[in-house]
């Protein structure tokens, strides 16, 4: 029996064994019986948007569910003129459908309400008499259709996890194009001209609103969409890091109803698939009602993988792959195209002078701007503590920095003076994994101690570690040596940027991932810095420590 892992339900291990001989319950020839022994699970009606074939009827004049699914194979095959047959895909599940409209329509609304909202904010607030002009109402489609030429509209289709922070570049073009040509237009869209200042009002208004609205319609569609099914392809180690993804963080409405082992897809990985085939494959995904299937290959073929695919999306079922190549190289590679071959370049594992020196900058200004800002709060901070319980303000412990040289770390202390001595007679309570040391209601901690941890102002002294070079606003997590000491190998060069005052590690939830998830993140993170990854992971933190939400 082969356990389903979405929900209790155990599924026949036949039902998921494609191009065997033995067919599973109730895919039969018979009008689409809905057979539920042996412990098959039944899920629903026909949610597949196809239309009736001709000749194949089920109950009561309407076609069954399995012979949907066979029609809708043999569609998916067609005869080509003096060829073989020719594959074309199918639209897939009537829900993924709805849910692929759902978040265009609702995007399509944002972008409508957040360029009328710039240009009225604009006119409003101007110190002249501005008006709009009619030509506004026509040039608004027009500014859709540049966000359609983005990919702005079709990008929620590919992905699991719904963001605006990733695409806020693209939504920045799209502000400085408008905005540009608001300027240089005249009077045609705002009676009078745009002066500079109005100008880059309109900008700001365009992007800040662009991001705000369509965060707020991926989060209204999110709770209004389906939950999406994912099949996962792939070993029951792979399906459940992927399956523990799906809960506790933001953007993500998915449950994973099922797992497949990747060497019973072989019959799928074929360049050239009957109808009959295709057929089986496509009832297997319609009577678990698979929306999406998650493949995490391990060194197979790259043309098999590619079949695969093939005839996944051939059925009408959204595919996304787990690329083991990105957990060594990571997302930034640039694609080169060689006179038809597509080649992946990598880019050197540390910073160049110039990045180093950029990312230091950054910390620097961001460093000395927020102790501007925080230090009346640090100072009434010190002042709790003082009243609360004997001890030192700050509290100061060893950590390892870069390259593997150590420095205090200073936080606001929140804990009694003697919380080191009671450690070792709390290990029971840990609740953290692999060598971390985390208790969600920690006895050591002062009553003070636990209004700075829950509104996150201890990190605020983090900021002096910054300013004196020895932290960075956003890297890898600083260790204590006990945990430094288990990272071998590799992962060691974890080390070639300075540790972060947050992180990707801070925004998923430091106790709750491994130590050896935790060192491959902050590797990725230094494969692949930007400056423009720097800046969302700081927006995250932000609604992270405050809501326990992500953008």
């Amino acid at each position: 029996m082969s356990r389903d892992i979405g929900s209790s339900t155990e599924v026949p291990e036949e039902q998921f064994v494609p191009g065997g001989r033995r067919q599973p319950p109730g895919v039969q020839a018979a009008a689409g019986a809905h057979a539920q022994g042996a412990g098959q699970s039944v899920l629903g009606e026909d949610t597949w948007t196809r239309g009736a074939p001709r000749g194949v009827k089920g109950l009561g004049g309407l076609p069954s569910r399995g012979a949907r699914a066979r029609a809708a194979g043999a569609r998916a095959v067609r005869r080509r003129p003096g060829g073989g047959p020719q594959i074309t895909e199918t639209r897939g599940p009537a829900a993924s459908m709805r849910r692929d409209a759902l978040f265009r329509r609702a995007l399509l609304m944002a972008d409508v309400v957040a360029v009328t909202g710039a240009f009225v904010l604009t006119v409003g607030l101007s110190s002249r008499s501005l008006q709009l002009t009619w030509a506004c109402a026509l040039a608004l489609p027009i500014l859709l259709v540049c966000a359609k030429l983005f990919g702005l509209y079709d990008r929620d289709e590919t992905l699991l996890r719904k963001t605006t922070l990733d695409e806020a570049p693209k939504l920045l073009h799209v502000a400085t194009l408008c905005a540009l040509v608001a300027w240089l237009a005249g009077g045609m869209l705002v009676t009078g001209t745009l002066d500079r200042h109005e100008a880059l009002f309109l900008w700001l208004a365009l992007a800040g609103l662009l991001i705000a609205c369509r965060t707020v319609a991926r989060r209204l569609a999110l709770r209004a969409a389906p939950t999406e099914r994912c099949l996962f392809i792939g070993d029951e180690v792979s399906a459940k890091a992927i399956r523990g993804k799906f809960g506790g963080h933001g953007g993500v409405k998915a449950q994973m109803v099922a797992q497949i082992d990747l060497d019973k897809t072989g019959p799928w990985s074929a360049n050239s698939v009957a109808a009959p085939r295709l057929s089986e494959i496509s009832d297997l995904a319609c009577k678990q009602d698979v929306h999406r299937a998650i493949i995490a290959p391990r060194s197979a073929d790259a043309g098999e993988m590619l079949d695969l695919v093939r005839t996944l999306k051939a059925i009408g079922v959204r595919v996304s792959v787990v690329p083991r190549l990105l957990e060594v190289v990571g997302s930034s590679v640039e694609f080169d195209d060689l006179h038809g071959i597509t080649v992946m370049g990598v880019r050197r594992f540390d910073l160049t002078r110039s990045s180093a020196k950029v990312k230091r900058v950054f910390d620097l200004v961001g460093a000395s701007l927020g102790l501007l800002a925080v230090t009346p709060l640090m100072l009434a901070a010190a002042i709790m503590i003082k009243l609360d319980s004997r001890g030192p303000v700050f509290f100061r412990q060893l950590r390892v920095g870069q390259h593997g040289e150590r420095f205090y770390m200073l936080k606001f202390r929140t804990m009694v003076p003697e919380a080191e001595a009671m450690k070792d007679s709390l290990r029971h309570r840990n609740e953290a994994q692999e060598g971390l040391f985390k208790i969600a209601d920690d006895p050591r901690v002062t009553r003070v101690g636990k209004f700075l941890r829950k509104t996150a102002l201890d990190e605020l002294p983090q900021l002096l570690n910054i300013v004196k070079g020895e932290m960075s606003l956003v890297g890898p997590r600083p260790l204590v040596i006990e945990e430094d000491q288990r990272i071998e190998g590799w992962y060691r060069r974890r080390l070639e940027l300075m540790p972060g005052m947050t992180g990707h590690w801070q925004i998923l939830g430091p106790a709750r991932v491994p130590l050896s998830e935790m060192v491959a993140i902050d590797y990725l993170y230094v494969a692949n810095w930007s400056l423009w990854t720097d800046v969302k992971i700081l927006l995250r933190t932000v609604p992270h420590v405050l809501g326990r939400r992500g953008l």
